[in-house]
């Protein structure tokens, strides 16, 4: 966790309500960090609906494979969280690690380890001394309260700056329902699956199956859209839980995918979801500028994905955007290395509004004063059109800076 805040970081942060059937608890267990809370607890009096979505990585860490082989059972009751330990790369260490924490947060809250989730994040192939906080969970259960949410964010920080935090409201059967959630993330971001690690809980009744529906259908816009580095983090984790407690002021179960009664909490979520992922972006480690990418008129959808994920990730594009240099040859360069069709001559890009390339060449009218003044905002939209199709697609990044290379390489020591 930085001493020094990211520009980028909101002048205020949300304030989260209280949800009905969950409580939240911290605590400091030494885990890595000295000073500072590193342990962060979930407690569901009643069990919660629960969907989550995984790391795409090979070598996952032992937490994420816990969660999958739960998820199935929809149900949870605990959620036990570290900080300054990724618990990956551990081998049997960290299995057992997993077992030590499921088994003390079961016996805390009075529940099957079965209805227990795990997420670990910071160092990778260290292992986990579990029983320092294991030692702590009865505790934690029995003083966690509702109102604890930017307690819970600051517990899970690493390298980030700030904590990040979101709410909305949507209305089921005319009750209005809360959605608060939290994310963590600064580096190794290229979350080809859903985020670094962010928690969503809802106090709508909504059916295991229609949420886990909902976080896969808004994945590929928010968490999915985002990169910080181009690396696939072994921890990545979202979790979404329904209290359904909101049942008790007669709003309705969302038992079925296409019940149109779920579209505005739907509706909530996405915009739930690239609040936090944009708030990890504009916290990307050594980030000074937040950086928008559209790609349009691609082949396909995915082939624009993909092409405006290369210009997202090139060193040389990042480093020319921290530099404030208009390079639209890098643009270029980025495009024709995606891999994807592309035709030089159709080929179009602007910064901000200011059409710097048309046609296979500079443009006629470019103007350098323009385009650098562009160069100079917190926010930059970067815009390509390729000429061919109707493929589009949008991903968010930032700059990269020689503070990402002082973070990085300090990180363990």
């Amino acid at each position: 966790m930085s001493t020094d805040i990211s520009p980028l970081a909101p002048k205020t942060y949300a304030e989260l309500p209280a949800i009905e059937g969950v409580r939240i608890e911290t605590a400091a267990a030494g885990i890595k960090y000295k000073g500072r809370t590193d342990v962060m607890l979930m407690v569901f009096d009643r069990p919660a609906a629960v969907a989550g979505v995984f790391t795409t990585s090979k070598c996952p860490s032992a937490p994420v494979d816990f969660c999958r082989a739960n998820l199935g059972g929809g149900k949870a009751r605990a959620l036990v969280v570290n900080s300054g330990n990724a618990n990956a790369f551990t081998g049997q260490k960290g299995r057992a690690a997993t077992e030590l924490t499921a088994r003390s947060a079961a016996a805390a809250v009075g529940c099957s380890e079965n209805e227990v989730f795990l997420a670990s994040t910071g160092v990778i192939g260290e292992p986990l001394d579990a029983s320092k906080f294991a030692t702590v969970l009865n505790d934690m259960t029995a003083s966690a309260s509702g109102d604890r949410w930017l307690d819970a964010a600051r517990a899970i920080m690493t390298t980030d700056t700030y904590p990040k935090v979101a709410t909305r409201t949507a209305r089921i059967d005319g009750v209005t329902v809360t959605l608060n959630g939290i994310a963590k993330g600064a580096g190794m971001i290229a979350p080809d699956m859903a985020t670094m690690l962010s928690f969503i809980v809802t106090d709508a009744d909504i059916a295991p199956a229609v949420l886990q529906a909902m976080l896969g259908r808004h994945v590929g816009s928010t968490f999915n859209a985002v990169t910080v580095d181009s690396d696939t983090s072994t921890s990545d984790t979202l979790l979404a839980f329904a209290t359904g407690a909101a049942a008790g002021r007669g709003a309705g179960r969302i038992a079925e995918v296409g019940d149109a009664r779920g579209r505005a909490f739907s509706k909530a979520l996405s915009s739930l979801m690239e609040d936090l992922a944009l708030q990890v972006v504009r916290d990307g480690e050594g980030a000074r500028k937040q950086v928008e990418i559209t790609v349009t008129g691609a082949a396909s959808a995915r082939a624009a994905g993909r092409i405006a994920r290369s210009i997202a990730n090139s060193p040389l594009v990042k480093t020319a955007i921290a530099g404030e240099d208009a390079n639209w040859g890098r643009i270029v360069m980025a495009v024709g290395k995606a891999g994807e069709q592309a035709e030089r001559d159709r080929l179009a890009i602007w910064f901000g509004d200011v059409r710097v390339a048309v046609d296979g060449e500079r443009d006629p009218a470019y103007s350098e004063a323009a385009a650098s003044e562009v160069m100079k905002r917190d926010e930059i939209a970067i815009r390509v059109d390729l000429g061919i199709g109707r493929g589009k697609a949008r991903v968010f990044t930032c700059d990269l800076t020689k503070a990402y290379v002082e973070i990085n390489g300090d990180y363990r020591s």
